[in-house]
């Protein structure tokens, strides 16, 4: 809220003095003032209506000037809580002494302390009632207003309260984007921000906010695009929604853009901003430079330590996330949730079963952390993939709560590769409730068939999937070039160079098939012939990426792509054997994990 008068914030120890000089003095009501500006300026609301209820019995009308009440109100706001009222100054008593001196109607300064004053006290029916009554409204408190509501989810009514206001500041608009933003009513957050003829910091850093909430990475890299030409430096909470766009879209080149930003700026590498580097890095498969942005922070927080272990877990580095996992307990921090879903994905990568049920155990036995059903699916996981399956269905029932599809499709995962139909069918019955429509499910359990020589088990899977219409998700990939995304859908021709893509593919497929390699056309659901199943794998996504990047990129470079889906065992056993072959590193991160390709090996070891 505006305040009245000018200067500098008091230091506290001259507030001191200076009220013990007006204590002893005649309270006069410049001077009180003079004190309570001082003190809220320093932020100290509770000494300055500590100072006015001490002269109250002795001067009784310092109440009744203008701006002694509009700065009890700004204290009473700032405190906020019972204190106010305990004290006989709380927004309500405040507003009487305002109504009876008649300042409440006349005064704006008055008004709009007092609108401030009921929205922090969580009175918005009477902020509402004070803010319609004033006979004049200037932008000031139509802001406080505004805030109100936005503070309580309420935007609608600010919005009401926004298109009736005669002139608007910045304020105005910042403050509807990030309740748009907030709400996740991304399109409007976006049609205010682009009405804005002139925005700050805080309109992008909003607007950037509101697409990462809703998970539209590539429009926030976008607006970082459009924030960068418009010459307007980002503040730390840009940057950090940025990084978050490109961890999900796997833009490392923009996001190395950020860091080199915050280098070149001296911009402070706080805890929230080093913790986004580390996650933008490694989920954009660059593990080294996320291990050295995690080695230069000064400071870490739980959420620090806990996004390096995933990040090394989801690397196949799970030995070096276990010992990290010992460091960060050996400096003192108690690790959360979050970092014993990267210690037990860890356990997962490496097969290590009986470190797995320590760790599972001791959340709750020595660290007081209550497991939930992720870390039950991550233990799930591992039993089932270790070759324990029968241990893992007794897990579930065991669990203290219901069971949801991720555990479900867990087992069914690990029944693929130890071949138990009687299992698999029990899970797939209870998918089938939990998650009806997910297609990954039916071609699990069809593989599962077909490896068991149970063709009309795959025969019934086909018939389910044209009778319900269960549409296949779509397997989409994108790779990184010159700074911008570009993604394929299998099957996909809309990509301005399709046609060097395609000659490409047909190169690469070639070279593969010389080198022994076999399309696993068992994966291919779909009735249609043998010649079609081999085309519909050669056109699975992640290969039209890594053909585009073979095209476009320097031979001996490494390729990073990021898929949507699990990486299918054909792809997977393609780009082994393309590792070799082009003498290329691939990067691979599917839905699960990532898969380091070189010299024909993958960094799981087939264990996945």
């Amino acid at each position: 809220m505006r305040g009245r008068g000018g200067g500098a914030a008091a230091r506290p120890e001259h507030l001191a003095a200076h009220a013990r000089l007006v204590k002893s003095a005649c309270p006069d009501a410049f001077l009180v003032t003079t004190a309570m500006r001082g003190y809220l300026r320093a932020g100290l609301p509770l000494q300055a209506l500590l100072l006015l209820r001490s002269l109250l019995p002795r001067a009784p009308r310092l109440l009744g000037n203008s701006f002694s009440l509009s700065l009890a109100l700004q204290a009473s706001a700032a405190l906020s809580g019972s204190v106010p009222a305990m004290l006989g100054l709380g927004a309500a008593s405040l507003h009487a002494r305002a109504l009876k001196s008649g300042f409440a109607a006349a005064d704006l300064f008055v008004r709009t302390a007092l609108v401030e004053a009921y929205a922090k006290a969580g009175r918005a029916d009477l902020a509402r009632a004070a803010f319609d009554e004033a006979p004049r409204r200037d932008v000031f408190l139509c802001n406080v207003m505004l805030a109100a509501y936005v503070a309580r989810g309420e935007v609608a009514e600010a919005r009401r309260v926004f298109d009736g206001m005669r002139e608007r500041d910045m304020v105005s608009w910042n403050t509807m984007i990030h309740g748009y933003a907030v709400k996740g009513e991304v399109a409007l957050a976006r049609e205010m921000f682009d009405d804005m003829e002139d925005r700050d910091a805080f309109s992008w850093s909003s607007m950037m906010s509101a697409y990462a909430k809703g998970k539209r990475s590539k429009d926030a890299l976008e607006l970082w695009r459009e924030m960068r030409a418009a010459c307007v430096n980002p503040d730390c909470i840009t940057m950090v929604s940025v990084l978050s766009a490109c961890g999900d879209m796997g833009a490392l080149a923009v996001g190395a853009e950020v860091h080199q930003f915050v280098e070149s700026n001296g911009v402070e590498l706080d805890v929230k901003l080093g913790t986004a580097l580390i996650d933008m890095y490694a989920k954009c498969g660059d593990i080294d430079n996320s291990v050295r942005v995690f080695h230069s922070m000064p400071v870490k927080d739980v959420l620090t330590w806990s996004s390096m272990i995933i990040g090394l877990a989801n690397h196949g580095l799970g030995h070096d996330a276990l010992s990290l996992f010992s460091r960060m307990l050996s400096e003192g921090l108690q690790p959360n949730d979050i970092t014993f879903i990267g210690v037990l994905i860890s356990c997962t990568h490496l097969g290590l079963v009986s470190d797995g049920k320590k760790y599972f155990s001791s959340m709750s036995v020595v660290h007081g952390v209550t497991p939930k059903v992720e870390h039950y699916g991550c233990m799930v996981d591992l039993l089932g993939r270790s070759g324990h399956i029968e241990e893992a269905r007794q897990l579930i029932r065991d669990m203290p709560f219901e069971p949801d599809a991720v555990i479900w499709r867990a087992l069914l995962g690990a029944c693929r590769i130890y071949k138990n139909v009687e299992v698999a069918e029990e899970a797939m019955t209870k998918l089938r409730v939990l998650d009806p429509h997910a297609d990954g499910h039916y071609v699990l359990l069809s593989n599962i068939y077909a490896q068991a020589n149970s063709w009309e088990g795959v025969a019934e899977m086909r018939r389910t999937l044209r009778r319900e219409s269960i549409q296949r998700i779509p397997g989409r990939s994108s790779i990184e070039w010159q700074n911008t995304i570009h993604e394929f859908v299998s099957g996909d021709r809309s990509h301005p160079r399709s046609k060097e893509i395609y000659k490409m593919l047909e190169e690469m497929m070639d070279r593969l098939r010389q080198a022994g390699y076999k399309p696993m056309t068992g994966l291919v659901l779909q009735d249609i012939d043998e010649q079609s199943k081999e085309r519909a794998l050669a056109e699975h996504s992640e290969k039209l990426a890594i053909a585009f990047g073979l095209l476009t990129t320097p031979a001996g470079s490494t390729l990073r792509i990021t898929k949507n889906l699990r990486a299918c065992e054909d792809c997977h056993s393609a780009i082994k054997l393309i590792s070799l072959l082009y003498e290329r590193k691939l990067i691979i991160r599917d839905r699960n994990r990532f898969h380091h390709f070189s010299e024909g090996q993958c960094s799981c070891k087939d264990y996945w």
